[in-house]
């Protein structure tokens, strides 16, 4: 095996493999089409044709990976233990819950990154991962099927570390998808046992709920889920922190009564103990913090973590825990948190399921989940791809975006 290769092995975990298909698939018309010696505005005539027959060929090839998909989700359906082409033709490739419509979506796109005028830079990673969002909010809204959207906090809706401030640009966006029947529910790793620890991180949105003139409609139709799968509250006008507790009984999915307190605790001591290792081995500036159902790391004040210590933490604890009799008899997440690193009992893929019951039986292809973790490992958001359709946002600019493209299309459904 070449060094590339052994490089390439080795970071798999940090690359999403459809995606890397679908810009290897228009590197080439980008390569046989793009005038890259041509100067700007010296012949537009050649220019707008280049761009002309560029926008056609993505828009073929974005056209067959859609009729790929479509196979997909049919071969799903008639017998999952016979792999579809596209199943053969990207090994990883994982559930679809909904078609894409991939060529409107990609000429949605065109129109505001102009992807198919650039002679130097090909079509991109980011390119093909807004197509992606773009593609399914369509098909969630031309169906009428958008009837949940959860999102993940830390730089989803607020910056790494902040809060969700009255000022922030989502709340708008997120009030108007409730005053529209569109239920919510944010689905974060933070694991409190308080109702006041969540207002604090989100107190912008509660009290603009609190504020608005349907407040009272908004009962169990806002809900927080904390711990990825642990801790549920319900938007309340009446609660004294706008949150109620929501008793796990009426919330928890029946593989989550099986998880007995030993086992609870077992997984977390092999979690621990994993933690402290990886510290000790790379001398890492930080201390354990151990939870009612999570541990991790977390550096102090205004010490900053590298990304490889903590991909190697989380690769190696993720390691630990899948190898040991408890990881395997409790689901668990271990993830990158940006400057620390946890573990939480349960994952998101739960979560969501847990709030879609909640919320009276959502299906998966009525859900949207919206993150900014979709890598293999050490991304919390990755397995919410097994309860529902997703979003993968890289900052909270575009969680504004993207809403605003869902208000758009709903506008003109």
């Amino acid at each position: 095996m070449s060094r590339s290769h052994r490089l390439d092995a080795l970071k798999t975990h940090r690359r999403d493999q459809f995606i890397e298909w679908i810009k290897g698939l228009l590197a080439v018309p980008f390569v046989l089409l793009s005038q890259p010696t041509a100067i700007h505005g010296n012949d537009k005539s050649s220019v707008d044709a280049m761009a002309h027959n560029a926008h056609k060929r993505y828009s073929e090839i974005m056209g067959d990976v859609e009729g790929l998909i479509l196979d997909h989700i049919q071969q799903q359906r008639a017998d999952p233990r016979i792999p579809s082409k596209l199943k053969l033709l990207v090994p990883s490739v994982g559930t679809f819950f909904t078609a894409l419509p991939l060529r409107d979506a990609f000429a949605f796109q065109d129109e505001r990154r102009y992807i198919s005028s650039r002679r130097f830079v090909a079509p991109s990673f980011n390119d093909i991962r807004l197509i992606l969002n773009t593609a399914q909010a369509m098909s969630l809204v031309r169906n009428g099927r958008l009837e949940l959207v959860t999102f993940d906090g830390d730089l989803t809706l607020y910056d790494d570390g902040d809060v969700l401030r009255p000022d922030n640009p989502c709340i708008s966006r997120i009030l108007n998808l409730l005053h529209g029947g569109t239920r919510i529910a944010i689905v974060t790793a933070a694991g409190y046992t308080e109702a006041e620890k969540y207002y604090e991180r989100l107190y912008g949105l509660l009290d603009a709920v609190a504020a608005s003139d349907n407040k009272d409609e908004f009962g169990h139709k806002l809900v927080v889920m904390g711990g990825e799968a642990n801790f549920m509250f319900a938007y309340s006008s009446q609660a004294p922190h706008k949150l109620e507790s929501i008793p796990a009984k009426d919330w928890q999915l029946p593989e989550m009564r099986a998880w007995t307190e030993e086992n609870v605790k077992a997984l977390l001591d092999v979690a621990e103990a994993a933690l402290e290792d990886a510290v000790a081995c790379m001398r890492l500036p930080v201390k354990v913090l151990r939870k009612e159902r999570a541990v991790g790391i977390y550096p102090e004040k205004g010490v900053r973590l590298s990304r490889e210590q903590l991909e190697e933490t989380v690769l190696v604890v993720q390691r630990v825990l899948e190898m040991s009799d408890a990881g395997k008899r409790i689901p668990f997440c271990a993830f990158n948190g940006g400057n620390d690193i946890f573990v939480d009992i349960g994952d998101k893929s739960l979560g969501v399921m847990a709030c879609q019951r909640f919320l009276g039986g959502i299906d998966g292809s009525r859900t949207l989940h919206v993150g900014d973790q979709f890598l293999s490992a050490g991304a919390n958001d990755f397995k919410a791809r097994l309860a529902c359709t997703t979003a993968w946002i890289a900052s909270p600019a575009e969680t504004v975006q993207l809403l605003d493209e869902i208000a758009h299309l709903t506008a003109s459904n």
